[in-house]
Formats: structure tokens, sequence, C-alpha cells
């Protein structure tokens, strides 16, 4: 991420949080497919996924250090462990549903990526103009993915 901070911005303590629940949330995608990756080790698609949300989460902590965000309580090395109680759920229930089958797994992953655009988008509002531009390029690396998901599904039917 090479975007400047404007240093005349002064989150509020709800826009932190944001900033954290998005760091927390660009994690819950790394590690579901890091676990479907380990379910279905012949699926290339959950590497590929894995590496671009790794590249995500990054720059969700960067945002979090560039204003003072404390992270220190997350570490990204436990998959599956958040501080969010509805996150750690929702990574649960992620899980359990791609453990169906590779079909599944991978329309959760579809799912996920279309749910972590609409958490952008609303997390986006009232931002400074450095965050919304980090959280454009997270949207938009997001919204590349369908072609890739309705292809894999389709020859995974």
């Amino acid at each position: 991420m090479s975007s400047k901070p404007d240093r005349t911005s002064v989150l509020t303590e709800e826009q932190k949080d944001m900033l954290f629940f998005i760091y927390q949330e660009e994690k819950v995608a790394r590690d579901v497919y890091i676990t479907l990756g380990k379910m279905y080790k012949n699926e290339n698609t959950f590497r590929s996924m894995q590496i671009t949300e790794q590249r995500h989460l990054e720059c969700a902590k960067e945002l979090c250090d560039i204003y003072g965000v404390d992270t220190s309580s997350m570490d990204e090395s436990v998959i599956g462990a958040f501080e969010s109680p509805l996150l750690k759920m929702l990574y649960d229930a992620y899980i359990e549903k791609g453990k169906s089958s590779l079909r599944d797994a991978l329309e959760m992953a579809e799912f996920i990526g279309a749910s972590d655009t609409e958490m952008i988008e609303h997390a986006s509002i009232g931002m400074p103009n450095d965050v919304v531009s980090v959280y454009e390029k997270l949207k938009k690396g997001n919204m590349n993915r369908p072609d890739t998901y309705e292809a894999v599904i389709y020859t995974a039917a």
C-alpha cells in the first residue's frame, strides 16, 4: 500500500473500531481459504485466494498502524482466532458449510468475496481519502474473482 495518510485526518473511535473490524474481517477470509485449502488439497483456487487475502490483510494492518489502532490482540499466525465473537462465528459457519463438498466450499468462497465487498463499502463511509483509496483496491480485488469462482464451481459440479 503506497497511499500517504491525510495527516489532517483524525479518526473517531468508531472509525478506528471499523478499521480494526475490517482488519479482522480480512483475516477471516484468509483463514477460511487456508483451512479450505488444507481440506481440498487438489484445488488451487484456495491457495491463490489465500495469497490475495494475505495482501488485503497487510493493507488493512497498515491502515491500523497509520491511524494508531492497536492490533496486538490479534495473532495472525493462529488460524481461526479473532477478537470479534461475530467474526469467529462467521469463520466457523464458513468452514462448516465449506467442508460439505468442494462445490459448497467454492460457493462459500464466492459468498465471502461478495460479503467482503459489502462490508468494505459500508466501512468506507466517512473515512479519509487514503482509507477509501485502500478500501477501493480491496473491493476491486474481490470483484475480480467472480468469473474464476463460476468456472471452478461449474467444473466441480
